[in-house]
């Protein structure tokens, strides 16, 4: 199903339910192309939009009655604004977050009925996750007249994250969401949030993700624990630095010193970010440049530090990045997202990927067991109403 359908289904299920015509909004999920574990360290990250999204569909009702639908997981939840409240493993929590953080914020809601669908696959390292929290916050400033700056909206949306689900996400995935721009990724600086947009010229080439469908059974508790790790050595240095206020202000000669040969598991979580930031600024002169072949030397080598020195990785993402590091036509290749599962994203000749796809296919599913789904990523823009 395209977009403009899965726009046409929230509107249609909607007003099946509660009649009227609804208000209409996307956000799209992204993909990372250098830059992974960096934002939560006040580093660079380097993401764009892609065509896939999550769609609401939303309306205002006379009651503080929330009442959410689901279509993909034919799921309906009903409850109040006063007692809203984080459910377990469920896909509210990123809608009532939002709904809480507004609240927190001093923005007046009233109570509202919502459709939610989209076509990012779950588990995938996309994020979906964020892509729901944006779609929710952007449609429900739009739907009561908040005017709710989107800078402000993608903290909304972070702060939902950390306090509903769970999980104590960096700003990157809520940023790319909401402000995309077709063909461009962006080199954000998740300390000050200065952003541009790099020109991304792909010229005969294409972004294929391969999703392992290894779903993320520890990337929840253990990118917390890769957080607490990289607080840890950023502790070590401050001894020494007092100035140092996160990674982004550690060089690999800082760790060498103060942290190598006191923790030598927190020592590679942090020259793990410390290098991979240095990576993502020379990657961004390689794509000014137009030099691809550079870029995707870069991201091997970023597979490599997330396997062996950051350990997020998994079998099923090794087997893949390995299986195409020999090939002529893909240029580069490393997971992406948190770990543990999802896809790897490779930049791989258009004419290419169906061969491609076809010989590695029946190699990772006798491997792994697994069918491997391959999705070809543009890119976007980010959140809009519809």
């Amino acid at each position: 199903m395209n977009q403009p359908e899965i726009a046409k289904k929230v509107a249609r299920v909607y007003t099946e339910n509660w009649g009227g015509e609804p208000l209409l909004a996307r956000s799209p999920g992204r993909v990372n192309i250098i830059g992974e574990h960096t934002d939560y360290n006040d580093g660079f990250v380097l993401p764009a939009a892609i065509d896939k999204a999550v769609y609401v569909a939303a309306g205002r009702r006379n009651d503080d009655r929330i009442e959410l639908k689901a279509v993909e997981f034919n799921d309906s939840y009903s409850t109040s604004l006063d007692a809203i409240a984080p459910r377990e493993g469920q896909w509210t929590n990123y809608i009532l977050g939002v709904v809480d953080q507004f609240r927190k914020r001093g923005h007046q809601l009233g109570g509202f009925n919502l459709v939610i669908d989209g076509d990012i696959p779950f588990g995938a390292g996309l994020s979906s996750s964020a892509a729901v929290e944006c779609a929710t916050a952007f449609a429900l400033s739009e739907l009561f007249g908040l005017n709710v700056p989107r800078e402000e909206l993608i903290r909304v949306a972070q702060k939902a994250e950390h306090e509903f689900a769970g999980v104590l996400c960096g700003i990157m995935d809520q940023f790319a969401s909401m402000f995309g721009k077709k063909d461009h990724v962006v080199r954000l600086d998740c300390r000050s949030m200065d952003y541009q947009y790099v020109p991304l010229r792909l010229d005969g080439y294409k972004l294929l993700l391969l999703n392992t469908n290894v779903k993320h059974s520890l990337s929840s508790s253990e990118y917390n624990v890769r957080r607490q790790q990289c607080e840890a050595g950023v502790d070590m240095v401050r001894q020494k630095y007092p100035e140092v206020k996160s990674l982004r202000d550690v060089t690999v000669p800082m760790l060498d010193e103060c942290v190598r040969d006191t923790d030598e598991l927190v020592y590679r979580r942090c020259k793990y970010v410390v290098e991979e930031s240095e990576r993502l600024l020379e990657g961004c002169a390689d794509l000014e440049r137009g030099d691809l072949t550079a870029l995707g030397m870069k991201m091997f080598r970023t597979h490599r530090g997330l396997s062996d020195e950051y350990e997020v990785s998994c079998p099923e993402l090794d087997f893949l990045v390995n299986a195409v590091r020999e090939n002529d036509a893909v240029l580069g290749a490393r997971m992406m997202g948190g770990g543990f599962g999802g896809c790897t994203i490779n930049i791989v000749r258009e004419d290419a990927i169906d061969a491609l796809v076809n010989e590695l296919a029946p190699k990772y599913k006798e491997a792994t067991g697994l069918e491997l789904t391959p999705i070809i990523a543009g890119i976007e823009e980010g959140t809009s109403r519809l």
